[in-house]
């Protein structure tokens, strides 16, 4: 009699359900399938050697990154898929995998974001000061949300990355940031930043302190081409910002900050460029020694007083569908200069079915 009086009910429930379909749909709107295949393979090796900031060491392999998608009324959008990593020289198929599950609202200047999403929609334009190489190749997902307001090149971008779930094993952390470009014709102004929030974990056998780490760039800068005819020149930006590091361990140090100027020229011309970031002022990451890199993702060279970076680069091709590029980097630093070599090459395939 109880089973079929849950029968009974579950069919009553359902049947509003299915006679409401059609109407959903007419609510929805417009509905369009979305299917995208995401490949990016690298290859990055650094030549560290007798440094006492940085390692050796050669990252390579690819991401497959296959997502299945719906979106209507040209507002809304539901999407899921997988970001699979082999690095090359392993036995395993898969050496990583990454969930991708999110909801996207984009309207007029306005585009949210919640859920497991790509990092490089949200920190791809961040300088290596705050996210290595490494985070770039090894953390493809933030889990968390994003908003952003963008009118032509001006944008303001907040953002949460929820990083670790705490255990017994794991340090519960996660990110607040912000961003912003202010586009002031001949000049612009722009602003990085993020909040690091380490806490201990689950129920330590000692004390370990509570983290915040602060870090903030702002400067002011010109792409000249954009306003002054440079002949075969397609870009000439120079920029000078101001670094703040602002960092404590609660309960065991006050608050310390760390200052540094940051002056960055790039230059490119056809399939050429080159890119120069000089770094002068007070090293970050003083607490490197007890946490490493679970407490700071940027480049640990940026430890030093005195760091120059040169990227020499070549976009064999460059399209919104595929880019294949070389990089020759020089870091001077330590009191001498060290060698990188990295080829990357990127393949974003979309497609959109109407319904």
């Amino acid at each position: 009699m109880k089973k079929s009086f849950v029968l009974l009910l579950l069919g009553c429930l359902c049947l509003p359900a299915l006679r409401g379909q059609d109407r959903t749909s007419s609510l929805v709107g417009a509905t369009e399938t979305l299917v995208q295949l995401h490949l990016s393979a690298f290859f990055d090796n650094t030549e560290f050697r007798h440094s006492q900031l940085e390692m050796p060491q050669t990252m390579a392999g690819v991401h497959v990154a296959p997502g299945l998608g719906l979106r209507w009324n040209g507002t809304h959008t539901v999407m899921a898929g997988v970001d699979l990593l082999k690095e090359f020289g392993s036995e395993r198929l898969v050496d990583y995998s990454d969930l991708m599950a999110y909801y996207r609202y984009e309207k007029d200047a306005i585009l949210f974001t919640m859920g497991a999403f790509p990092r490089e929609d949200v920190t791809g334009d961040y300088p290596r000061l705050f996210f290595s190489d490494s985070i770039r190749n090894y953390r493809p997902m933030i889990t968390g949300f994003c908003w952003s307001y963008r009118e032509e090149a001006s944008y303001f971008k907040a953002w949460l990355d929820w990083s670790f779930r705490q255990t017994t094993q794991r340090h519960e952390a996660f990110f607040m940031g912000e961003s912003f470009r202010l586009d002031l014709g001949t000049a612009y102004l722009q602003h990085f930043g993020y909040m690091y929030h380490f806490a201990g974990v689950k129920d330590p056998p000692a004390f370990d302190a509570l983290h915040d780490n602060g870090l903030y760039l702002t400067s002011v800068g010109s792409d000249l081409t954009s306003w002054m005819n440079l002949g075969p020149i397609d870009k000439l930006d120079l920029s000078l910002g101001w670094v703040a590091g602002v960092e404590d361990a609660r309960g065991t140090s006050d608050w310390v900050a760390h200052h540094a100027l940051l002056a960055k020229q790039e230059l490119a011309w056809w399939r050429l460029g080159l890119e120069n970031n000089f770094y002068l002022g007070e090293g970050q990451m003083i607490f490197y020694e007890e946490h490493g890199n679970l407490l700071y993702w940027g480049d640990r060279l940026f430890r030093a007083n005195l760091y120059n970076r040169t990227d020499l680069k070549v976009n064999f091709i460059n399209s919104p569908a595929v880019n294949v590029r070389l990089l020759y980097s020089l870091h001077a630093a330590e009191g001498t200069v060290y060698h990188e070599q990295a080829l990357y090459a990127t393949v974003r395939l979309n497609a959109f079915k109407k319904r």
